[in-house]
């Protein structure tokens, strides 16, 4: 069975980033991911979808260092859904990506110094997460092929 998921966006808000029990960190943000379309009547139309990323202990520092509001990412991770009760018993879902590795595809640098819509950007860089650490769940996928 293959849980894996690519993704190449933009982020929506600055990471949010928390450190829990162990000093291990968790990092919370939303990468929207747009696909452009031409409908019956050859208008083009966009259609954007929100992703909820959650990245943990080295990706989750890395991403509170460099990540910022606008940049643009590639995620490659897993789907995860989770459910709770809301404060009127209600039962919630959220689907999340637990991001696996990350690619900075625009630098902190690049959006200061240059408009929204300029040239692609240089310098990518690719980050990994480690190991499992201090109990937490290590869900990797060690495949032999």
């Amino acid at each position: 069975m293959v849980n894996k998921v690519i993704l190449i966006g933009n982020v929506g808000a600055d990471p949010d980033v928390r450190y829990l029990e162990g000093g291990v960190a968790v990092a919370n943000f939303r990468l929207a991911t747009s696909e452009v379309y031409n409908n019956r009547n050859g208008e083009q139309v966009r259609q954007t979808e929100w992703h909820n990323i959650v990245l943990w202990r080295n990706l989750a520092q890395i991403a509170e260092k460099y990540v910022k509001k606008g940049m643009m990412l590639y995620i490659e991770g897993r789907l995860r859904t989770r459910s709770w009760d809301d404060q009127n018993g209600v039962k919630r879902y959220v689907t999340e990506i637990y991001g696996d590795a990350m690619q900075m595809l625009s630098r902190k640098q690049d959006m200061q110094d240059r408009p929204q819509d300029s040239a692609a950007p240089q310098g990518p860089t690719m980050a990994q997460s480690s190991p499992a650490v201090g109990g937490m769940p290590d869900d990797s996928d060690d495949l032999p092929f």
